[in-house]
């Protein structure tokens, strides 16, 4: 899993991010983005590392900026949640 191809694709649009939360284990399955346009916000986070161990993004369910743990992601896909 390339974590500079799932930053570049936030980018660009919206990604559905698939991990394990920390504090109960529950598998959660996340729209985000880092594209402002989509957001619908005026600021974003301008680079992040894919050697970071988290990464910063907006969750288009919560209108919420969150964090995520790469080593928590289990899968991620360009697009909205498969139904």
């Amino acid at each position: 899993m390339s974590i500079s191809n799932l930053i570049d694709s936030l980018k660009k649009g919206v990604v559905t991010i698939v991990f394990e939360k920390i504090d109960t284990k529950e598998i959660r399955s996340m729209p985000c983005t880092l594209n402002k346009e989509i957001a619908n916000i005026k600021n974003t986070v301008a680079n992040q590392s894919p050697k970071c161990s988290t990464i910063v993004m907006w969750a288009l369910d919560k209108k919420a900026w969150r964090d995520v743990r790469v080593d928590t992601i289990i899968e991620w896909y360009e697009g909205k949640v498969k139904v």
